[in-house]
């Protein structure tokens, strides 16, 4: 996601959170179809929405879960999906490695790749 995005997205998160993860969301049941940003900080996962017609622009907090919330395991139907509390989420497929990225760092850190540059 764009540093402009990121941004838009730091307004609706309190000063001392840092945003790891950011990806675009679409529900596929109750709310009805409805466009999201989820935003994994290092406290909590939040579920931001968005504009009618600009996924891009959060204009609230939908949903907020612990950091300790598994996105995964990904489901399939017409394309990925994660459910994030009672919701089902259909995310694009270049977003599928950010999800299981954001649950090892959690769940599973012993499997993640070494920081190549550690001292930036």
């Amino acid at each position: 996601m764009s540093s402009t995005i990121r941004d838009r997205c730091r307004t609706f998160l309190s000063r001392d959170e840092e945003i790891r993860y950011v990806f675009p969301a679409l529900s596929v049941g109750p709310p009805g179809m409805t466009n999201f940003l989820v935003v994994v900080t290092g406290r909590f996962v939040r579920v931001l929405a968005t504009r009618m017609l600009r996924a891009d622009r959060p204009v609230s907090v939908y949903a907020t879960y612990p950091r300790k919330t598994r996105l995964g395991p990904l489901l399939y139907g017409p394309g990925p999906l994660i459910e994030v509390g009672p919701m089902t989420l259909e995310i694009d497929e270049e977003y599928a490695a950010v999800v299981c990225a954001a649950d090892a760092e959690v769940f599973a850190p012993e499997t993640l790749p070494p920081d190549p540059l550690p001292d930036l």
